[in-house]
């Protein structure tokens, strides 16, 4: 008796799902529990009422347990509910199965995988304890209702194979339906199931429908080399083009690499073969440093947004190795720029650049605050030999500043700022300037600031903070041409900056002095908001600031800037500069709401006619985007951009999502209404189904179907 309940014991323990066998741990203890437990005359033992077995995360339910210790037969009399681990569970009607489970039979039984995958069957052989057949089985992850409806999707096949070790879903005569419709037949497909991390296959195919290129089909296949590399290679065939997409990504243990690239035949250029190749990596390099680097290239200056693999205009590949530490910083990169807009010459772009940057902190006790050290050199080069327009420069530019700050008993605040900097300067392919030019010029700066705190009631606390700059940069600029300076912007950021221009090729000279007033009002569980005012004043105009950078002359515009965040999800942010004659140069405005179901943005921007930023009319656009969950299971989003110069619509976005526990579908349409010499309008449609229950992954997320009474 003691021997067979031990063997019985012995026997649940094993695994009966759909993973390979695997040793039990003998001090891993077995419980069997059952109303009642007894042998029969022909030495059968027989466990009956509420019969549960357990060992780790293994738990079998059974309505009774017969086991013929001369035959070695197993019999289970259902229901039989079988758990193995949190990703599998076994449904069963009936079952007998040998002493080790390995082979056998169940019927009326429903496999569950992954929480989702669901394969109902008439009849499961197990052979060999790593094969499971399934007859006459029915696959989905769709909810399956009582009501006697169909679930949204399945797969009927006349036998389902499962390989446990090998972790793959074989089928024989399959037929995918749509609520009970057949839609196509497959005489062989294999799948892998869900506990599978990686596996070679057919991925889900998507439909592409354009004006220029037609409607196509992609259909991708996923390559497992490695389980730390893959290949994924996309046929993309339609009536215009016949396109092969490549996606190789790689894992090391320390760092990662990914490479996107097409190659299409298509009628907009017969004569040619068309391509792109997009790559970057991260990398983490001895020392704590860092190497980073993107590849960006293409054949031709359509392909990109003709096929919708990137909207830029300007490509970049960078190789950059940097390290960050509390107290330094070092970086080193390499850049090559290719532009794609109409009118610009790649020959006469600096399309070669290299760039690094030092910069190192140092805290004296003596003198107390803080030494900052910089030093940054540059070089960029063009492809043209020709005078002036194939200049090539190259500098070296260094910063040593002494930076204090003093708070008083009475709260007021003094920044103090005293260095120098030193510049050397290599032009060359110009005949216009000296080939080379260095100066150093010191400055000095003192900023008092004098914040007012008031406390209100609720919480509420506001925030007056007046501030005052007094600085000066010595010597004069050096005359050398204005080539990385030419787009200056004028905000909160830098309104105390001792030079506004965004590159040291170009420093503010001379005395100068910066005003400002901000405001906060601060309440976490109400509104909150700020508002700031600034100008600078000059002793001398300084003629590298455009008209609508809001800085030239002797007096600059006045910056506006404001936020406001409300409780219900509103926030607004506003920022603008006011000249003189109350004329804006430059105004932008972001507001969103988001609410419960979705959000809703829009923003406008608007931009003066400036000839030295190559502006000749003026820009004023407003774009509106936003996304709202109509239910559970779909979901909508747009998005608009309108040109209100010329008086039309720039491009125009629509999607349509439905999303459930079996299965996604996205549909969008993508309107462009601008055109160049290159880029034509064009409307893109997508459409693509995916079948949730074949990955390792079901998201986090679940849209679950309800079932109706």
């Amino acid at each position: 008796m003691r021997r067979a309940i031990a063997l019985l014991c012995m026997v649940f323990v094993l695994p009966l799902s759909l993973k390979a066998q695997q040793t039990v741990t003998p001090a891993e203890p077995a419980i069997l529990v059952a109303d009642e437990v007894f042998i029969t005359r022909d030495r059968t033992l027989v466990a009956q009422g509420n019969v549960e077995a357990f060992q780790g995360n293994r738990r079998l339910r059974a309505k009774a347990i017969r086991y013929n210790q001369q035959t070695g037969t197993l019999i289970l009399d259902g229901p039989i509910v079988l758990l193995d681990g949190e990703n599998t569970v076994l449904l069963a009607d009936a079952g007998e199965l040998d002493q080790g489970l390995r082979n056998g039979l169940l019927t009326g039984a429903r496999l569950v995988l992954n929480q989702q995958l669901q394969l109902a069957a008439v009849q499961i052989d197990r052979v060999d304890g790593r094969y499971s057949q399934l007859y006459k089985t029915s696959v989905t992850s769709c909810k399956v209702c009582n009501d006697g409806r169909p679930p949204l999707w399945q797969i009927r096949a006349k036998r389902v194979i499962h390989d446990e070790l090998e972790q793959q879903l074989y089928f024989d005569e399959a037929t995918f339906r749509i609520r009970d419709v057949p839609v196509f037949y497959l005489p062989r497909l294999r799948l892998p199931d869900p506990t599978l991390d990686r596996a070679s296959g057919f991925l889900a195919p998507s439909f592409r429908t354009t004006s220029q290129l037609g409607t196509g089909l992609k259909v991708p296949y996923f390559i497992k080399i490695g389980d730390h590399r893959d290949l994924t290679v996309t046929p993309y065939v339609s009536s215009a083009t016949r396109t092969l997409e490549l996606r190789y990504r790689q894992a090391f243990r320390t760092g990662r690499m990914e490479f996107n690239g097409a190659f299409s035949k298509d009628d907009q250029r017969p004569d040619s073969t068309r391509g792109y190749i997009f790559g970057e990596g991260t990398f983490d390099l001895a020392r704590n440093y860092k190497l980073l680097f993107t590849v960006e290239a293409v054949g031709d200056t359509s392909y990109l947004s003709e096929y919708g693999y990137s909207s830029k205009d300007r490509l970049k590949s960078e190789l950059t190795v940097s390290r960050a530490k509390r107290d330094a910083y070092v970086r080193a990169s390499l850049y090559n720029f290719e532009t794609l807009r109409d009118g610009e010459d790649n020959d006469t772009q600096p399309t070669l650049v290299l760039d690094g940057d030092f910069e190192r902190r140092f805290f004296p006790v003596a003198a107390g605050g803080e030494i900052r050290f910089g030093l940054q050199a540059h070089s960029h080069r063009r492809g043209s030999d020709m005078d002036i327009v194939g200049r090539d420069v190259a500098r070296i530019n260094g910063q040593i500043d002494w930076l204090r700050r003093l708070t008083s008993r009475t709260g007021l605040v003094t920044d103090l700022q005293a260095g120098a900097s030193f510049n050397f300067f290599d032009i060359t392919q110009d005949s216009s300037v000296a080939q080379n030019h260095s100066d150093i010029a010191p400055h000095v700066a003192v900023a008092l600031r004098y914040p007012m705190i008031r406390r209100g009631a609720a919480g509420v606390s506001h925030v007056l903070e007046p501030v005052v700059q007094l600085g000066w940069t010595g010597n004069s600029r050096l005359p050398i041409p204005n080539e990385e300076s030419t787009r200056v912007e004028f905000d909160e950021g830098n309104l105390l900056a001792l030079s506004r221009f965004p590159r040291p090729d170009r420093r503010e000279r001379n005395a100068a002095a910066a005003v400002g007033l901000s405001y906060s009002r601060i309440n976490a569980a109400g509104w909150e908001g700020n508002l700031t005012f600034g100008q600078v004043f000059r002793s001398a105009a300084d003629t590298s600031f455009t008209e609508t950078s809001g800085l030239s002359g002797t007096a600059s515009a006045v910056l506006v800037a404001g936020q406001i965040k409300m409780p219900k999800g509103v926030s607004l942010t506003g920022r603008s500069l006011v000249d003189g004659d109350l004329d804006f140069t430059k105004a932008e405005l972001r507001g969103d709401w988001t609410f419960k179901r979705g959000r809703l943005g829009g923003s406008y921007v608007w931009l003066g006619v400036d000839a030295e930023e190559d502006r000749t009319k003026e820009i004023s656009e407003i774009n509106l985007d936003g996304d709202f969950r109509i239910n559970t299971q779909w979901a909508v989003s747009a998005d608009w951009r309108f040109d209100v110069e010329d008086d039309r619509a720039a491009t125009a976005g629509l999607g349509l999502t439905y999303n459930n526990e079996c299965v996604t579908v996205d549909l969008s349409v993508q309107r462009r209404y601008s055109s160049s010499t290159s880029v034509e309008p064009s409307t893109d449609i997508g459409f693509n189904i995916g079948l949730k229950g074949f990955s390792a992954s079901t998201g986090t997320e679940r849209y679950e179907r309800t079932c109706k009474n």
